[in-house]
């Protein structure tokens, strides 16, 4: 015979199990709405990396084509443009734009091939350019991502900046060439983890004012390599041009200067300042990876 106060034991204790399995469903549910909210803080606190660069006044050469080129205002939308997007392109991870090249397509006056980008004061246009006498500053932070090796183990050359030599019209006229292609006063390499500075000598620093113009009348320097070696780790190139000086900064710390006779009569010539990564490999196979994550020029 069941007694009423057994009844009621019974009852109550069903009713506490009941509240039990409610509270902990409801621990369940809240520790999942947790879960979900930590894990939707994480993906809005993701943020993306980009370089500081305003390429509203480069233009960039492609290893593709005959080659390939692409100006403002296309150059802006590298990100999604079909062409630039294996060439140039963002490392939004470390806030930089990586210029990817190898041996294909090169220009005129070149064996080699690259992704590099080309100053138009102008933007779309080459004609308008700078002389040593009115100055120009580039600076920039980079570094070599990757770059492959020769049949020696060796690594293959980059040039990372270059300070390039422009004929007027006029002067083109007047020795008779086909373009407006003049040396380049300045050439700075990645070389096996250094940085290497190349510029230019006149054969004879009594050359006339027209023979000067020529490419024949100047020949490469001994060149000047920095002691600080960058491998591949990010470092900051500054280069300064001003009337009969050119200065080359590594890392704000060592510097090299050219201000002799030289430097002094180049003075004839336009220029332009060049960025990015140009191979210097016509080794199959090869290529190379150049990261800027800044890069600024002023006149």
């Amino acid at each position: 015979m069941v007694t009423l106060k057994s009844t009621y034991k019974n009852l109550m204790s069903s009713f506490l199990i009941l509240i039990f399995l409610i509270s902990m469903m409801s621990c369940q549910k809240n520790e999942e709405n947790t879960i979900i909210e930590i894990a939707e803080e994480e993906v809005e606190d993701v943020t993306y990396k980009l370089p500081t660069i305003d390429l509203s006044h480069w233009k960039v050469t492609l290893p593709i084509g005959n080659p390939t080129e692409v100006a403002p205002p296309e150059i802006l939308e590298y990100a999604t443009n079909e062409t630039l997007k294996p060439f140039m392109y963002n490392d939004s991870v470390n806030g930089a734009l990586v210029f990817y090249t190898y041996p294909g397509a090169s220009t005129a006056n070149s064996s080699y091939s690259r992704t590099e980008l080309r100053e138009q004061m102008d933007p779309g246009s080459n004609t308008t350019n700078w002389t040593f006498t009115q100055g120009g500053n580039m600076k920039g932070a980079l570094s070599m991502a990757e770059i492959s090796k020769d049949a020696n183990g060796n690594y293959h050359r980059a040039i990372i900046m270059q300070i390039h030599g422009r004929l007027t019209d006029v002067q083109r006229d007047l020795i008779g060439e086909d373009d407006n292609n003049a040396p380049p006063i300045l050439k700075i390499y990645w070389v096996d983890g250094k940085v290497r500075v190349k510029s230019k000598v006149l054969k004879d620093v009594n050359v006339s004012d027209t023979d000067i113009l020529s490419v024949d009348a100047w020949d490469d320097d001994e060149g000047y390599t920095f002691l600080e070696e960058v491998g591949f780790e990010k470092f900051t190139l500054e280069v300064k041009a001003s009337d009969g000086r050119m200065e080359v900064i590594l890392n704000e710390n060592e510097s090299v200067v050219y201000d002799d006779i030289h430097i002094q009569k180049w003075g004839v010539f336009e220029n332009y300042f060049k960025a990015g990564n140009y191979l210097v490999s016509l080794d199959v196979g090869s290529f190379a990876k150049v990261k800027y994550f800044e890069l600024e020029v002023q006149h």
